[in-house]
């Protein structure tokens, strides 16, 4: 696919490339959809609760339900509120979580867009959503909205920097910002991939990530308890439902940006192992991903927000610009 694009585009080729893009969408829904699933019956399973087990064999149609019960509410917009901002912000928080995707290679000739800047493309665009969770909670002209918009401005904003320093050391030791050619880099042995090498970095990438998706313990933007559901308090029906696409298609974004610069992408563990096709070792490290996020929020209470931000430009940036000395020093000594 990444071959094919590099050719001349005629409209002929173009109508493929929206076919594909398409198909994509449906793929990245349909992990939505059962990725909601997967998480109830995780989080039930370790919580000694049953989970969804009543619309459909095994509850397999109990998100299917949820979605449409969403899609048929009734579309209520506050009187007061910034009508159309608060039209926009929603699909402003789900489309850079859909585009940033076009980045990652599943295996070395499966990807959409093979960029020299790969990684700085994904850093650009996820950031344009938390101006949609902002413009969401000023718009619907809500105390708790507005609250839950800034502490999303504040939090995302003050995670986005360990977030990306913490990846600086992947950048130095493969020497790009491409997303292939950093998982090439990476060695055929599991211990030779980025995670070992760069452990400092992999642990605040982790910790910066789940903040960044705003999950527990981390979902204070959204946090019931305090602000009775954040900056989409005024939503309801489908706009609700697209803040709540965009932040599991960043679960799905996340853990593929982790497997690709930290668990060796598409590579085996080792290399008699390489029988199995490229895209399943991925696929195998994309789910592992998924369910720790899970697990994280089935464990842990919620912080309380000095706190996060404390972690976050305390602990986690000092950590962040450690580990890039300390690559930057192993490269000048060590690395010829």
């Amino acid at each position: 696919m990444g071959a094919w694009l590099n050719e001349s585009m005629t409209w002929g080729n173009a109508f493929v490339l929206f076919i594909w893009a398409v198909v994509f969408l449906l793929i990245v829904l349909g992990f939505v959809t059962y990725a909601i699933y997967y998480e109830r019956k995780v989080i039930g399973w370790m919580q000694l609760r049953v989970g969804p087990n009543r619309v459909g064999p095994l509850g397999l149609l109990q998100t299917v339900a949820d979605i449409l019960k969403l899609l048929i509410k009734e579309d209520t917009i506050p009187r007061k509120a910034d009508r159309l901002l608060f039209i926009l912000a929603p699909a402003l928080a789900f489309v850079p979580a859909f585009a940033v995707l076009a980045v990652i290679p599943y295996t070395e000739k499966l990807y959409f867009a093979d960029l020299n800047v790969g990684l700085l493309y994904y850093v650009a665009l996820s950031g344009i959503t938390t101006l949609g969770m902002v413009l969401g909670g000023w718009a619907s002209n809500n105390k708790y909205a507005l609250l839950g918009g800034m502490r999303s401005a504040a939090q995302m904003i003050s995670y986005e920097v360990p977030l990306v320093i913490s990846v600086v050391g992947v950048v130095l030791l493969s020497g790009s910002l491409n997303l292939r050619t950093i998982v090439a880099a990476q060695g055929d042995w599991f211990w030779q991939w980025n995670f070992l090498p760069q452990i400092i970095g992999f642990v605040v990438f982790y910790i910066a990530a789940v903040s960044e998706l705003n999950r527990t313990p981390f979902d204070l933007p959204e946090a019931e308890s305090e602000l009775v559901a954040g900056y989409h308090v005024e939503y309801s029906g489908f706009r609700f439902a697209f803040f709540m696409l965009a932040e599991y298609v960043y679960v799905y974004a996340i853990a593929a940006l982790t497997t690709v610069l930290f668990l060796g992408g598409w590579h085996p563990p080792a290399p008699f192992l390489d029988f199995v096709p490229g895209l399943v070792w991925f696929l195998l490290k994309f789910v592992a991903v998924v369910f720790s996020f899970f697990w994280i929020r089935a464990t842990f209470p919620r912080v309380r927000i000095d706190q996060l931000m404390g972690l976050g430009w305390k602990v986690l940036l000092p950590v962040a610009l450690l580990n890039v000395f300390l690559t930057a020093l192993y490269l000048e000594l060590f690395v010829k």
